[in-house]
């Protein structure tokens, strides 16, 4: 799959970014998380990054939509300047009212399914479109029930979370990502709190999702779903990108001694 969708780029030229970091830097007390990351991802891309514990890759995504302040850098999301604004030649944070609606433009699916308990599944699906967008009920109702079904989920609007499994909650997660018509979707390790018989099921929907088009980074150790749905793999290590390009190469023929042990570790042989 990974190299139809990435031949498809290839006969359309270089498409836009959707997603650009420049020189981005993030300290948390003395330790240095993000060291100068420099990278994009096309629109319509996968994006897989891959790298040891502590490597920097979930804040690299909470740094894309504003949930964590980067010290320097600055991020674009579809040529948007995220969580902060340039005046006189100075960079200001923007406030949180104006922070959320830069977010209703990135999804973000998290490990642990952050569903309310007191909500329904239609009633966490409905909540932000509401709430931030201010969309009609009806509309947003609509779309919910769609979504659903998109998930395989639709029989489920009225349980709660606590009626449904692991993959389940997970998937109701990434339907209410999506009922905010994001531009892009950011997975933080989405099948690590999962059983491993619930993985395929939440892997089948980001498929999916992928397939359609959606612009998608992804922090994962399921290296077979990079293998099959990435078009880009990038790896980390330390605060740093020290590998990046097409999934098939990187997968099979790293360049960096660095990211050559780690997959070495990962990849099965043969």
């Amino acid at each position: 799959m990974s190299r139809a969708r990435s031949t498809t780029h290839e006969a359309e030229g270089a498409a836009p970014a959707m997603v650009r970091i420049v020189e981005v830097w993030k300290r948390r007390g003395h330790n240095l998380v993000l060291k100068g990351i420099n990278f994009s991802a096309r629109r319509g891309e996968v994006v897989c990054l891959l790298g040891p514990s502590g490597a920097g890759k979930s804040t690299l995504l909470r740094c894309i939509n504003a949930l964590e302040e980067n010290d320097s850098g600055i991020v674009y999301v579809d040529g948007v300047m995220i969580g902060c604004r340039e005046r006189a030649g100075r960079l200001y944070r923007l406030s949180e009212r104006q922070l959320c609606r830069q977010r209703a433009d990135i999804g973000m699916v998290f490990q642990n399914f952050n569903l309310f308990p007191h909500l329904t599944v239609l009633q966490n699906i409905i909540d932000a479109p509401l709430r931030v967008k201010r969309e009609p009920r009806s509309v947003v109702v609509e779309r919910a029930r769609d979504l659903l079904a998109r998930v395989g989920l639709a029989d489920r609007g009225d349980n709660y979370p606590r009626h449904l499994s692991g993959g389940q909650q997970q998937r109701v997660a990434i339907a209410r990502a999506l009922a905010m018509q994001p531009k892009v979707m950011l997975f933080d390790e989405p099948t690590s709190a999962l059983d491993p018989l619930l993985v395929a099921e939440v892997l089948e929907t980001m498929k999916q999702l992928a397939a359609s088009g959606m612009t998608m980074i992804v922090v994962t150790h399921e290296l077979s779903f990079a293998r099959e749905v990435a078009d880009t793999v990038a790896v980390m290590t330390d605060g740093q990108i020290i590998e990046s390009g097409p999934a098939e190469r990187v997968l099979s023929e790293p360049s960096d001694p660095r990211a050559r042990a780690f997959l070495g570790r990962t990849l099965p042989s043969g």
